[in-house]
């Protein structure tokens, strides 16, 4: 995976997914929770009707589709962008195979199955390497200088790689906290409207009154989801990238240690 090529998946995913996810929203609240045929004729939901059931919690219900629509996207698009950047074998099984070539000398062998691995680990892993070759044929230098340019040039390496991976993390964790909000203002809006139904003269409108019960419980539920949906997935993916820059720096270090043992 290349930097220009996540950096593109980033741009569209923050620049279109909200907008599209709205439009996409609006039609489903519209035309399909909406449909007349999930509703009896008296304008109540029929008995069953999970549709119409969402459909009652109002206006904000769009809103929160909106952002369960985003987080399930950028879900998905971050999923496929750091799986990318394992490369195609496993991470482990990779860093070993580096570490045992290493250790045997055979530094082209390392490169060529970084060629093999591709992704963002082994793109960093390549820089080192490289730079391990540049270093053996450098007699000017002291050792020293050339473990720290080793060192320099993985930092540098992972400085243009990962940071793309943590991009569009920031829309999970805004919409984590939003989402509960935005249900909670859909509860409150219901809950006026509830105790509108009850203030009235003479016997409280039962069908107002469950309607707004009903908009505010329903406002509530899908809040709590898409905000609870945000959290794991975010907390998933800062794993996988922790994981991804343990596994760089362990593998930046046997680089550096293995120069200066066989450089003395």
């Amino acid at each position: 995976m290349s930097q220009a090529q996540s950096k593109k998946s980033t741009n569209w995913v923050s620049i279109l997914t909200i907008p599209i996810s709205f439009v996409v929203a609006i039609c489903v609240y519209v035309f399909i929770f909406g449909d007349p045929n999930n509703f009896n004729a008296d304008g109540s939901p029929k008995e069953g009707n999970f549709f119409a059931i969402i459909h009652e919690g109002g206006v904000i219900v769009p809103v929160l589709m909106t952002l369960f629509i985003t987080v399930l996207t950028v879900v998905v698009e971050r999923m496929l962008i750091i799986s990318k950047a394992k490369g195609k074998g496993t991470l482990e099984s990779f860093l070993q195979d580096i570490k045992t070539k290493l250790n045997s000398g055979e530094i082209s062998q390392a490169t060529a199955s970084c060629d093999k691995q591709k992704g963002s680990v082994a793109n960093v892993v390549r820089a080192g390497l490289t730079k391990y070759n540049e270093m053996t044929n450098e007699h000017e230098m002291e050792k020293e200088q050339k473990v720290l340019a080793i060192q320099k040039e993985m930092e540098e390496a992972t400085s243009l790689e990962l940071p793309m991976l943590e991009k569009n993390l920031s829309i999970l964790a805004t919409i984590a906290s939003v989402a509960t909000l935005v249900g909670l203002l859909g509860t409150v809006i219901g809950m006026i409207r509830a105790f509108a139904a009850l203030a009235t003269a003479g016997t409280p409108d039962p069908a107002a009154l469950s309607s707004g019960i009903s908009e505010a419980l329903i406002n509530t539920a899908i809040g709590i989801g898409t905000s609870a949906i945000a959290i794991i997935f975010y907390n998933v993916f800062t794993n996988m990238i922790d994981k991804l820059t343990y596994g760089i720096d362990e593998i930046g270090f046997s680089i550096s240690q293995t120069f200066a043992s066989k450089n003395k």
